[in-house]
């Protein structure tokens, strides 16, 4: 079991997350512990009221909203009656089980979870301490659980819960809500030290941050818009405003992260440098396609930059494991786009070694089942950083020698 706490400054906000994925049919609310009346019989006013009950005997704490995931590995089948012993328990072993919460069993991802909905504002007006929630009563709650309810540790399902996030395809899903998801998660999890970086990252899930035109009202006021994109790149539909959007991903809100993000990119530099080199040492490494298969093994995304010219002039690496992004300066000249590109032009490339009755001959390689493969040619795609130099003079082609009779045919291939 994988827990998530988050703390937040609008129970509406977390609220309406989760019933809007019950009017879509992506959740269910499965419990409500400290609610009078049935479950299908509350609708969301009377849910929210009941927080802002709590929350009002305290104006003093802004941050006083809980939003809870515990995720569970893809192998476990959890029933709704497991999943309501598992959430009791927790919440009472991290010190909410006298607080009045909700849990709804999501179903927009392939392993079961549930999120909990709460307030840390007492029914005697005094603030729940989540300071360091995580490791003091979290991490010790998880454990306990882990072995009382015989569930899969945490251990082994990291990757799976980090790596759900996936990419928007327009016109499969509810647009809105496809955006507000997306926004959120990228917003929250990824580390990103500009707004450059952000929308960079999220344009690799299908959603354009647009800030406007550099002249418009929009831009100047530091407003913020999102976009669905479809499968050319293009912007869709009808523009999302960051203030609408669960925990408000606006210009504010997102620089206010930036200083934190770095801290955290700072902290993962080393160990995506070492990714980054043990490819680019790989001996299977010819062309900028070996390249990027490479790296997607490794669960990083490198993203060529170039200009009208198409001359490379850039390269960002996106590392979707550790979630943080980088520039290649960033980590060093050995990972810009030019010792990169560079990288591929010292690569081998396969070239006639004479000819055959058949054609020019090519070294062969044998197969594991003993059959001969030809090596095929692989060019470097990224051949080429600057503009040729227009002052050098013009080298002339080279002509093929004409063959004579009698005599051994000679080729030569430029490549």
């Amino acid at each position: 079991m994988v827990a998530k706490i988050v703390t937040g400054k609008s129970i509406r906000g977390i609220l309406m997350y989760n019933e809007n994925k019950v009017e879509a049919g992506d959740a269910r609310l499965i419990m409500a512990s400290g609610f009078a009346g049935e479950i299908d019989e509350m609708d969301f006013r009377q849910k929210l009221n009941r927080f802002r009950h709590l929350t009002a005997l305290n104006s003093r704490t802004k941050t006083n909203a809980l939003h809870i995931t515990l995720n569970f590995h893809s192998s476990e089948k959890l029933s709704d009656e497991k999943l309501q012993q598992i959430s009791a328990a927790y919440m009472e072993q991290i010190g909410f089980g006298d607080q009045p919460f909700l849990v709804y069993h999501h179903q927009d991802s392939a392993h079961p979870h549930v999120h909990l909905v709460t307030t840390n504002i007492a029914k005697d007006g005094m603030r729940i301490e989540t300071h360091d929630i995580g490791r003091k009563l979290s991490e010790p709650a998880r454990k306990d659980l882990e072995i009382k309810f015989d569930l899969v540790k945490a251990e082994g399902q990291q990757d799976q819960v980090r790596d759900r996030l996936e990419k928007l395809v327009y016109g499969s899903s509810p647009t809105r809500r496809a955006i507000s998801n997306l926004v959120t998660r990228v917003s929250q999890e990824y580390s990103y030290g500009s707004f450059l970086e952000f929308k960079t990252i999220l344009e690799e899930f299908g959603v354009l941050a647009d800030r406007g035109p550099l002249d418009s009202q929009m831009f100047q006021k530091n407003g913020l818009q999102y976009f669905a994109l479809d499968q050319a790149g293009m912007p869709r539909g009808v523009p999302i405003k960051a203030s609408s959007i669960y925990r408000k991903p606006t210009m504010m809100n997102l620089e206010k992260r930036y200083a934190k993000n770095m801290e955290k990119k700072a902290a993962a530099s080393d160990e995506v440098r070492s990714i980054l080199k043990s490819v680019l040492a790989d001996n299977r490494l010819r062309t900028a396609g070996d390249f990027t298969a490479l790296l997607k093994d490794r669960g990083i995304v490198p993203l060529f930059r170039r200009n009208d010219q198409g001359l490379l002039y850039g390269i960002t690496y996106i590392d979707h494991r550790r979630k943080v992004i980088f520039n290649g300066s960033e980590l060093g000249k050995a990972y810009s786009a030019k010792a990169v590109s560079e990288s591929f032009a010292r690569a081998p490339v396969l070239k006639p070694v004479g000819e055959g009755r058949s054609g020019p001959k090519y070294p062969v390689q044998i197969g594991g089942n003993g059959e001969l493969k030809i090596q095929p040619i692989d060019l470097p795609l990224l051949d080429i950083l600057t503009s040729p130099d227009r002052d050098a003079a013009p080298v002339s082609p080279r002509r093929k020698k004409k063959r004579r009779k009698g005599k051994d045919r000679e080729i030569e291939i430029n490549l």
